[in-house]
Protein backbone atom coordinates (compact mmCIF):
# COMPACT_ATOMS: atom_id res chain seq x y z
CA UNK A 1 0.00 0.00 0.00
CA UNK A 2 1.16 3.47 -0.79
CA UNK A 3 1.63 5.92 2.04
CA UNK A 4 -0.69 8.73 0.99
CA UNK A 5 -4.08 10.10 1.97
CA UNK A 6 -7.19 8.33 0.68
CA UNK A 7 -10.32 10.31 -0.07
CA UNK A 8 -13.19 7.97 0.76
CA UNK A 9 -15.65 9.62 -1.63
CA UNK A 10 -13.20 9.22 -4.51
CA UNK A 11 -12.34 5.66 -3.45
CA UNK A 12 -16.02 4.64 -3.38
CA UNK A 13 -16.44 6.06 -6.90
CA UNK A 14 -13.85 3.58 -8.27
CA UNK A 15 -16.15 0.55 -7.90
CA UNK A 16 -19.85 -0.33 -7.87
CA UNK A 17 -19.94 -3.88 -6.43
CA UNK A 18 -21.95 -4.23 -3.23
CA UNK A 19 -20.73 -6.16 -0.20
CA UNK A 20 -17.30 -6.37 -1.84
CA UNK A 21 -15.01 -4.32 0.42
CA UNK A 22 -11.92 -2.46 -0.70
CA UNK A 23 -8.99 -2.03 1.67
CA UNK A 24 -8.15 1.67 1.95
CA UNK A 25 -5.57 1.43 4.74
CA UNK A 26 -3.82 -0.95 7.10
CA UNK A 27 -3.17 -0.13 10.74
CA UNK A 28 -1.20 -2.57 12.88
CA UNK A 29 -2.91 -5.89 12.11
CA UNK A 30 -6.18 -4.29 10.98
CA UNK A 31 -7.68 -3.43 7.61
CA UNK A 32 -9.73 -0.30 7.10
CA UNK A 33 -12.30 -1.28 4.47
CA UNK A 34 -15.05 0.51 2.58
CA UNK A 35 -18.00 -1.06 0.81
CA UNK A 36 -21.21 -0.24 -0.99
CA UNK A 37 -24.28 -1.88 0.55
CA UNK A 38 -27.59 -2.88 -0.99
CA UNK A 39 -29.90 -5.78 -0.21
CA UNK A 40 -29.47 -8.66 2.21
CA UNK A 41 -26.15 -10.10 3.35
CA UNK A 42 -26.03 -13.54 5.11
CA UNK A 43 -26.33 -14.53 8.75
CA UNK A 44 -22.76 -15.00 9.94
CA UNK A 45 -20.50 -14.81 12.97
CA UNK A 46 -16.92 -13.78 13.67
CA UNK A 47 -15.92 -16.00 16.59
CA UNK A 48 -12.73 -14.17 17.60
CA UNK A 49 -13.17 -10.53 16.64
CA UNK A 50 -15.51 -7.59 17.07
CA UNK A 51 -16.62 -5.84 13.88
CA UNK A 52 -16.72 -2.02 13.70
CA UNK A 53 -19.04 -0.22 11.25
CA UNK A 54 -19.31 3.47 10.35
CA UNK A 55 -22.09 4.46 7.93
CA UNK A 56 -20.68 6.86 5.34
CA UNK A 57 -23.90 7.27 3.36
CA UNK A 58 -27.45 5.93 3.31
CA UNK A 59 -28.78 3.43 5.79
CA UNK A 60 -27.32 0.16 7.08
CA UNK A 61 -29.26 -2.27 9.26
CA UNK A 62 -27.75 -5.07 11.32
CA UNK A 63 -29.99 -7.86 12.58
CA UNK A 64 -28.52 -9.47 15.70
CA UNK A 65 -29.34 -12.93 17.03
CA UNK A 66 -28.84 -13.53 20.74
CA UNK A 67 -27.70 -16.89 22.13
CA UNK A 68 -31.32 -17.62 23.19
CA UNK A 69 -32.51 -17.08 19.59
CA UNK A 70 -34.08 -13.65 20.14
CA UNK A 71 -33.46 -11.25 17.27
CA UNK A 72 -33.45 -7.48 17.04
CA UNK A 73 -32.26 -5.01 14.42
CA UNK A 74 -30.01 -1.99 14.87
CA UNK A 75 -30.76 0.74 12.30
CA UNK A 76 -27.77 2.92 11.39
CA UNK A 77 -27.78 6.12 9.36
CA UNK A 78 -25.05 8.35 7.96
CA UNK A 79 -22.54 9.14 10.68
CA UNK A 80 -23.61 6.31 13.00
CA UNK A 81 -21.15 3.74 14.33
CA UNK A 82 -21.79 0.33 15.80
CA UNK A 83 -19.69 -2.60 16.99
CA UNK A 84 -20.94 -6.16 16.60
CA UNK A 85 -19.37 -8.08 19.50
CA UNK A 86 -17.35 -11.17 18.65
CA UNK A 87 -19.35 -14.37 18.68
CA UNK A 88 -22.62 -12.56 17.83
CA UNK A 89 -24.61 -13.85 14.87
CA UNK A 90 -25.56 -10.94 12.63
CA UNK A 91 -27.04 -10.22 9.22
CA UNK A 92 -26.47 -6.86 7.55
CA UNK A 93 -28.95 -5.41 5.09
CA UNK A 94 -29.37 -2.06 3.41
CA UNK A 95 -31.73 -0.14 1.12
CA UNK A 96 -28.51 1.43 -0.22
CA UNK A 97 -25.47 3.13 1.19
CA UNK A 98 -21.79 2.82 1.97
CA UNK A 99 -19.86 1.81 5.08
CA UNK A 100 -16.38 1.82 6.57
CA UNK A 101 -15.20 -1.16 8.65
CA UNK A 102 -12.24 -1.96 10.90
CA UNK A 103 -11.40 -5.67 10.97
CA UNK A 104 -8.30 -7.74 11.60
CA UNK A 105 -6.45 -8.44 8.35
CA UNK A 106 -7.71 -11.68 6.85
CA UNK A 107 -11.22 -11.48 8.31
CA UNK A 108 -13.79 -12.94 5.90
CA UNK A 109 -16.87 -10.92 5.01
CA UNK A 110 -18.99 -14.03 5.58
CA UNK A 111 -17.43 -14.81 8.95
CA UNK A 112 -16.04 -17.97 10.44
CA UNK A 113 -19.38 -19.61 9.73
CA UNK A 114 -22.53 -18.53 7.94
CA UNK A 115 -26.02 -19.83 7.31
CA UNK A 116 -27.29 -20.78 3.88
CA UNK A 117 -26.04 -20.12 0.40
CA UNK A 118 -24.05 -16.97 -0.27
CA UNK A 119 -26.05 -14.80 -2.72
CA UNK A 120 -24.35 -13.71 -5.95
CA UNK A 121 -24.26 -10.08 -4.80
CA UNK A 122 -22.28 -10.95 -1.61
CA UNK A 123 -18.53 -11.33 -2.09
CA UNK A 124 -17.03 -13.81 0.39
CA UNK A 125 -13.61 -12.18 0.62
CA UNK A 126 -10.99 -10.84 2.99
CA UNK A 127 -11.05 -7.57 1.04
CA UNK A 128 -9.70 -6.32 -2.28
CA UNK A 129 -6.98 -3.79 -2.96
CA UNK A 130 -8.24 -0.37 -3.91
CA UNK A 131 -7.66 0.20 -7.62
Amino acid sequence: MEIKPVNLTEALATFEDVYSPRIVARMNDYDVRIAHTLGEHVWHVHEDTDEFFLVLDGRFDIALREADGDEHTVVLRKGDTFVVPKGTEHKPSSPGGSILMFEPTGTSTTGDRHLGEIPDHVDSTTGHRLA
